[in-house]
């Protein structure tokens, strides 16, 4: 039974659903875009709120799953060993709608109308969660050094700031949203081990 608990089964899920979807993509053109993509005019106007979570599992190309799905992965097996199944799957889908709506906060301020799709949003939420735990609680993840997690966010944002075409704003969004999810964590493990001595 432990076995099974240590296996990132949520996170091959999450995978798998964003290749399904990017899939789906390929033989039904724009129809998922038109429906799910992260419109501010959309969602705003035309009360359309459930682009805010569709628009998690879209991305704009091949490069753009590919990358996404390798961080994904690999990063979210290491924190669904740490919080389980259920845990995982609601700081993702936390994260990613604090990135999206973050994003959206963003184009009504500065009048942006682009439009963005992706998962890197909720992954820099997972990026968060591990900065919360490196400087809250060491017990989480004793093995990565807190030097390993900055560069790694530094270096994530630096390549976001530099590139074209990238919705910065839901990727500081998702990794404010993914430290207070891990803080919060944090407090209810220290909590539980407190009660336990």
């Amino acid at each position: 039974m432990k076995r099974r608990q240590e296996l990132p089964i949520v996170s091959g899920i999450l995978v798998a659903a964003n290749v399904i979807v990017y899939l789906i993509c390929t033989f039904t053109g724009n129809l998922l875009y038109n429906i799910g993509e992260l419109d501010a005019a959309a969602v705003l106007l035309r009360r359309e709120y459930g682009r805010i979570i569709y628009s998690m599992f879209l991305h704009a190309g091949i490069d753009h799953l590919f990358n996404n799905m390798v961080i994904l992965f690999f990063l979210g097996a290491m924190i669904e060993k740490v919080t389980g199944h259920i845990q995982l799957l609601l700081i993702y889908l936390l994260s990613g709608i604090g990135a999206n709506i973050c994003s959206l906060l963003y184009k009504v301020m500065t009048m942006d109308s682009m439009v963005s799709v992706g998962a890197s949003g909720a992954i820099f939420g997972l990026d968060g969660v591990l900065l919360a735990w490196i400087l809250l609680d060491r017990q989480a993840m004793p093995d990565v050094t807190p030097r390993r997690v900055l560069l790694m966010i530094v270096l994530s944002l630096y390549s976001g700031f530099t590139a074209h075409n990238i919705d910065n704003a839901a990727h500081v969004g998702g990794l404010l949203t993914g430290f207070a999810a891990g803080a919060l964590l944090c407090a209810l493990r220290r909590r539980k081990r407190n009660r336990e001595v």
